[in-house]
């Protein structure tokens, strides 16, 4: 059997950009319509198995509250965190200006060698833009993470979100270690 890799990834951002959503789309390939949603309250913790590029993965996925009353609970999840994505709806600029908040506490409290992806959903409202993709796009250079626009509604680019991101971090040994335990708790088998 093939070395196991645990890999840890945090979403982060303001109330109804869709992190939620957009795991759920990932992991299901089920979309909750807004009206259907409900705020995350604290953390959910979601957990699946994974092939990616021949490793096999145990992909733990840290689904954080964005509401202000839960912000200080998120704070000691940073920890041994590889992946950090950060979500904005592109039909709210200021769902993206928070990003600049997300990103200090990551400094604060994250790794500094875990990898950053800003994701951009809800491109499927692109008629109701509030955010150009190309400024988003350059803040993300500026600040050294992946950047990509999703649709949790359509699927848009949401299994990229992922797999980029493991790719990133399999990149980098420094940021896994193998695990002795390839043991499955209620887990599904994906590959990327």
């Amino acid at each position: 059997m093939p070395e196991t890799y645990q890999v840890k990834f945090l979403l982060l951002g303001e109330v109804g950009v869709g992190k939620s959503s957009l795991l759920l789309r990932f992991t299901d390939q089920q979309w909750l319509p807004e009206s259907a949603a409900q705020s995350t309250i604290g953390v959910d913790t979601w957990t699946d198995e994974l092939e990616v590029k021949g490793k096999h993965v145990n992909l733990v996925v840290w689904d954080t509250a964005g509401e202000e009353r839960f912000r200080a609970i998120t704070s000691s999840y940073y920890r041994d965190t590889q992946a950090i994505i950060l979500v904005y709806d592109i039909t709210n600029r200021e769902s993206f200006k928070a990003i600049e908040w997300w990103f200090t506490e990551c400094s604060n409290y994250a790794p500094e060698s875990a990898v950053k992806i800003i994701v951009g959903n809800k491109a499927d409202k692109g008629d109701m833009r509030q955010l150009p993709m190309a400024e988003a796009a350059a803040y993300a250079a500026r600040m050294g993470a992946l950047f990509i626009e999703a649709s949790a509604k359509t699927a848009i680019g949401v299994r990229e979100i992922f797999r980029d991101t493991l790719e990133g971090i399999l990149e980098r040994p420094i940021l896994y270690k193998p695990t002795n335990d390839s043991a499955s708790t209620d887990t599904h088998v994906h590959s990327t």
